[in-house]
Parts: structure tokens; C-alpha cells; sequence
């Protein structure tokens, strides 16, 4: 976690250092792709460091919590850089972005100083640096029920992915919206997504509930969504998919982490955040292929029949393993 945020702090000040030397935009990309890796290489530190600190609560409910902080990250960040960037220069509000990675690090630091909490010691890797990518492709190849996880996640990624590739699009330019409009309905979404979350932290639902409730509203949605004529309909299958999205990440993570051992699970699941992931460029791609209003609406219908189709596959051949893991 920590050489996460001061690696991306690092991050911060030398794009600016190097726009400063060289110019060019190019060194804000650069940036942004090395802060995305670190904030991979956090996600899963705290995957890792969650269930040790919280064996007391419900490891469903304590994901909950961590994805909503997520969210309300991810609305109050653009928010406050919007408001910084009215006054500064973007170089100034990203070395203002590094001074809150350090000060997260010393936040930490002093929690981890103060703090009774006592964590598992990783192990060290034997034998070649190569041996804990085999481990984790082992555990994934068989391990009961790992790759049914990681098809059920690519699928829905693909679908979210779609979607939000095109809902700009299908907002200002099918249905002949404001921009500010558009920007109403991802607020929705937010707002959305956070009254899920505080009912999956407060709602005694069961990890299987989690997984049928979040993937059927999402499959719900991709259809209402791909079949609308108009724009209310549509708004309604956006809310479902966007919504839902972090109710089912966290019925994800729990099964993953019931089903993979503690010592391994940091290697495990950034193999499988990998394969997940994989799935994000392939939405691009499908996009730029089906640029047209017929095109696009038609994949979002058959990618949310085969999601659903996944989603039955995966319910038949997982009941095993969830049920001795439940």
C-alpha cells in the first residue's frame, strides 16, 4: 500500500518535472498510465490487507464499505480537480494530487505506527522470480470454481465497458441531449451506486443473493438498454448496469477470496484482476466497430444474452464449491 501512494506521488512530480524540462503534453499520459498501475498494485494490497483487520465483521459487508469509499472517490475527485483547475494550471493540480499521496503514506504510517493490529507476514518467493506467476496460474486452473469467477467478471466488464464507452454518445447524439444533461445522469449513477452499496452493508444478504440480485440487474439492464427507443428507457438501463456494478464486484471479491489460501491470495488475484481487465480494450475495439446507433444497441443485446448465458453456466457448475465455501 505504501510504495503504492509514494510511487504515484513519485509519478506525480516528475510528469510535471518533465513537462517542465521538455514539454508536451505526452507527460500527462505518461503519468496517468504509471498512476493507473500503482492504483492496481493498491487495489490488491487492500484486498489483501482487509481481511486481516476486519476478521471481526462480515468480509461482504467491510468490501461494501471499501467500494464505497471507492465511489465517492471517484465523484468527489473529478469534482474537486474541476474546482482546482478554475484557478491553477493543470501541472499545479497534479503536484497538488502528489501532496495528497504523501499524506496519505504519513496517515498511514502513523496508523501503522499506533496501531495493536498484528498482519501475516508475506512469504518470500522460492526459487525463480517466475515461480509466484506459476503458482497463481496453477491456483486459477484449478482451484474449484477461479475460472468460472474470472468468466463471469470478463463478461460483465465487457458489458460495463460498452456501455460506458457509449453513453456520451448515445445521450447528445441519439436522443439530442445537453452535455449537462449527460452529466446529470452519471451523477444518478453515483448516487445510485451508493444507496446499493449502504444497503449491501446493512441488508443481511447472503454472498449467493449478492451474486443473483447484482448479475440479473445488470443483465436486465444491458437489454433495457440496448432495446430503448427512448431516452427515460434508457436512462433506466444505465442506472441498473452502473448501479449494480459495485454490488457485484463485491459478491465477486468475497467468493474469490473464500476459495483462494491467504498465503497466495495477493499473486492470485492480480492474475485474475489481469484476465478481468482484458476484456476493457476488447469493449473499445468493439465500439469503434460498431460506431453506428443499430450496431451498437444490437452488441449491448447480444453481449447482455451472453452474460446471462455465463451467469447460467456458472450458477450450474459453481454451486459446488460455493456451497462448501458458503
Amino acid at each position: 500500500m505504501r510504495i503504492s501512494q509514494l510511487y504515484r506521488a513519485l509519478a506525480c512530480l516528475g510528469g510535471v518535472a518533465a513537462y517542465a524540462l521538455f514539454g508536451g503534453i505526452g507527460w500527462l499520459v505518461v503519468l496517468s498510465a504509471c498512476c493507473g498501475v500503482m492504483t492496481s498494485q493498491g487495489v490488491v494490497a487492500r484486498e489483501v490487507l482487509l481481511p486481516q483487520l476486519f476478521k471481526q465483521h462480515k468480509f461482504e459487508k467491510v468490501l461494501s464499505y471499501s467500494q464505497l469509499a471507492d465511489q465517492l472517490g471517484m465523484v468527489l475527485g473529478p469534482m474537486l480537480a474541476a474546482l482546482l483547475l478554475t484557478w491553477w494550471r493543470w501541472q499545479f493540480v497534479v503536484m497538488a494530487t502528489a501532496i495528497l499521496f504523501i499524506a496519505a503514506d504519513m496517515a498511514m504510517a502513523l496508523w501503522q505506527r499506533n496501531g495493536q493490529i498484528r498482519l501475516i507476514d508475506p512469504e518470500p518467493a522460492p526459487g525463480h522470480w517466475t515461480w509466484p506467476l506459476r503458482t497463481a496460474l496453477t491456483q486459477v486452473l484449478y482451484l474449484p470454481g477461479l475460472k468460472k469467477l474470472i468468466a463471469l467478471a470478463a463478461g460483465e466488464n465487457l458489458l460495463i465497458g460498452v456501455t460506458l464507452a457509449t453513453s456520451a454518445a448515445m445521450v447528445t447524439g441519439l436522443y439530442h441531449q445537453t452535455g449537462q444533461y449527460y452529466a446529470w445522469l452519471q451523477t444518478a449513477g453515483a448516487v445510485a451506486t451508493i444507496i446499493i452499496l449502504l444497503g449491501v452493508a446493512h441488508l443481511p444478504l447472503s454472498r449467493k443473493a449478492l451474486g443473483v440480485v447484482s448479475f440479473s440487474a445488470i443483465c436486465a439492464g444491458g437489454l433495457i438498454s440496448g432495446l430503448s427507443s427512448a431516452l427515460w428507457v434508457y436512462a433506466i438501463g444505465f442506472l441498473l448496469i452502473v448501479g449494480f456494478d459495485k454490488m457485484f464486484n463485491v459478491y465477486i471479491r468475497s467468493a474469490r477470496q473464500q476459495i483462494i489460501p491467504s498465503r497466495d491470495y495477493g499473486k492470485t488475484t492480480g492474475l485474475m484482476i489481469f484476465f478481468n481487465n482484458m476484456t476493457q480494450p476488447i469493449a473499445g475495439v468493439v465500439v469503434a466497430l460498431c460506431a453506428d446507433r443499430q450496431g451498437i444497441g444490437c452488441v449491448i443485446v447480444a453481449l447482455s444474452i451472453c452474460m446471462a448465458g455465463l451467469g447460467v453456466a456458472g450458477a450450474v457448475t459453481l454451486r459446488g464449491p460455493l456451497r462448501k465455501i458458503g
